[in-house]
């Protein structure tokens, strides 16, 4: 198998950390390149999007984007 790269969108549920979905996928695919944009609160759910290999180059990209609530 080749090299993996890209991002995966998780839907975190309360009580887990982000940390721990890190570790969690980075045991999966057997890669130390694994990363988040951004934090969420092992208390708080929403959207955790993590970057894989070459990805995690482009995490402080993502992070720096301007963020859009009302789109509709």
């Amino acid at each position: 198998m080749g090299t993996l790269s890209g991002w995966i969108l998780i839907d975190k549920n309360k009580g887990v950390s982000s940390r721990k979905i890190v570790n969690f996928i980075s045991n999966q695919i057997c890669s130390r390149k694994v990363g988040h944009a951004g934090t969420l609160d092992p208390l708080a759910s929403g959207l955790l999007c993590v970057a894989i290999g070459q990805a995690t180059k482009t995490i402080s990209i993502i992070q720096n984007m301007k963020k859009y609530t009302n789109l509709v």
